[in-house]
């Protein structure tokens, strides 16, 4: 009682009071704050009082037994230091699984789950704690673990789809960005994360609303590609997501099922009138025979039913070409050799030779006479482009004909293996492209005897083995560069 009256006075005068009332002059300061004793502190000051009073009895009938002061002294010594013993071992055992249990909650903190309480059973309560707090270890762990599988999942579908795929941060500055995006943007993600939208060639893809068409200057000039945006928030920052879909090759796969329903209507409209009028030529010209007539007006008669005729068979060949755009044929997959394929179209063209630089040995599974057909369209264009420069085709060239320096022309036909394509070139030193934008276009030519189907008869070629073909100007020098890209698988 004694020392708990004492304690009582040290707290009642650590807080500025005086006894009974009495006035204190610094009663009007601020409490000082209290001073709280260590939680092991405590327990050991608790663990002391506890044996205080058996202590104090066993001391009273310890020094009234007739026995010498050596050995009262001895033996109240042993006590004191059994009694300060029994207190650090009580303190022990109430704060080492406490800090156990601390160090446990710290790992989880700093997600190390590895680490576990010990002395965890059912039979009492620091037991129970201890096995919840092993409980939320375990399930923590398994939601770590299935964070990161689930990470890596999206990481992996993220690279292997082929879409193009960039988020941005409200600064629209690249944070992510997967293989089909590099692929497109033909730099390496080291390369390209931390650059703006507008340093990449990606300003239109921000300004543009979700779900429309945006032209990039990816993949040729006439390149489409729609736009899917959406936000998300990472650790409360928003985001921009954006996914692209070339949609370039299923347009013109709309345009061309346009033009050949367009084809098939006038051509079958055509040949309904031109047959009737090839035969009501030829009846005439029998009857104009048998016919009174004079030598001049037979003669007259005569020339313009031949004028007739040969016009209807020029309509009717000329319908027979374009109905080829309709009309062709499913490729016939055979395993060829490029080469030999390359050097006999190469030597079809009489008017120019064309060379062929040496190029690897590659086998393709391709239709032979398709792919003779389309390179058959692309060199004589590379030939004429060539020539054309000696000959300009009309007087709005001719100065850019003046503007070039004379060379000899040239038409250069070389292929390359990539990873998964081979990528033909077809170069020439004519005057470039004056309209790039129209040289698929169907019926569009620049040539006096030009068709217009050429082109986009290749390209159809091509693209019906999973390739394709890109024409644009050369950067070395003046002149065309025709690029035919196709599986080689």
């Amino acid at each position: 009682m004694g020392l708990a009256a004492a304690l009582s006075i040290a707290e009642w005068r650590s807080m500025g009071s005086s006894p009974r009332g009495t006035p204190n002059p610094s009663a009007r300061k601020p409490p000082k704050k209290r001073v709280r004793l260590l939680y092991e502190r405590r327990v050991s000051l608790y663990a002391l009082l506890v044996a205080l009073p058996g202590l104090a009895t066993g001391g009273i009938f310890l020094w009234l037994q007739p026995w010498t002061l050596e050995a009262k002294c001895a033996l109240s010594f042993a006590v004191l230091f059994v009694w300060w013993l029994l207190a650090m071992a009580l303190q022990e055992q109430a704060t080492r699984p406490l800090q156990t249990l601390a160090n446990v909650i710290s790992a989880l903190r700093e997600e190390d789950y590895s680490f576990r309480a010990r002395g965890a059973a059912t039979d009492d309560a620091l037991g129970e704690l201890s096995l919840e707090v092993n409980a939320l270890a375990d399930l923590l762990a398994d939601q770590r673990i299935r964070a990161i599988e689930a990470a890596a999942l999206l990481r992996r579908v993220v690279e292997e789809i082929e879409v193009p795929l960039f988020t941005f941060d409200p600064d629209q500055i690249l944070r992510l960005v997967n293989s089909a995006g590099e692929r497109l943007l033909q730099q390496p993600s080291v390369r390209l994360l931390g650059r703006t939208a507008q340093e990449i060639g990606l300003a239109a893809c921000m300004d543009a609303e979700s779900e429309t068409l945006v032209p990039l200057p990816f993949q040729g000039p006439n390149a489409r590609w729609l736009v899917r945006r959406s936000s998300f928030r990472q650790r409360g920052v928003p985001h921009t997501l954006i996914v692209l879909s070339d949609v370039s090759r299923a347009l013109r796969e709309e345009e061309r099922g346009a033009w050949q329903r367009l084809i098939r209507v006038l051509g079958h409209e055509l040949n309904n009138s031109l047959t009737p009028i090839k035969s009501i030529a030829g009846t005439l010209r029998a009857q104009i025979a048998n016919a009174p007539l004079e030598a001049d007006q037979r003669e007259d008669f005569e020339r313009g039913l031949s004028i007739v005729e040969v016009r209807a068979d020029s309509l009717n060949r000329f319908l027979q070409a374009y109905r080829r755009l309709s009309q062709m044929p499913p490729p016939v997959i055979r395993k060829i050799q490029l080469a030999p394929i390359v050097q006999r179209v190469a030597a079809l063209e009489p008017s120019l030779p064309v060379q062929v630089l040496p190029s690897p040995q590659v086998e393709l599974l391709v239709d032979p006479d398709l792919i003779e057909q389309m390179l058959i369209n692309l060199m004589r264009n590379a030939v004429e482009a060539a020539l054309e420069r000696q000959h300009p085709v009309d007087r709005s060239r001719a100065a850019d004909l003046a503007r070039l320096v004379f060379r000899e022309p040239s038409v250069v036909v070389r292929w390359e293996l990539a990873e998964k394509d081979l990528v033909l070139t077809i170069e020439d030193n004519g005057l470039g492209l004056g309209n790039p934008a129209n040289v698929f276009v169907p019926f569009y030519t620049t040539k006096p005897a030009g068709s217009g189907i050429g082109l986009v008869l290749s390209r159809q070629i091509a693209e019906a083995h999973g390739g394709s073909i890109e024409l644009l100007n050369r950067t070395d020098e003046q002149g065309c560069q025709a690029r035919v890209v196709l599986p080689r698988a």
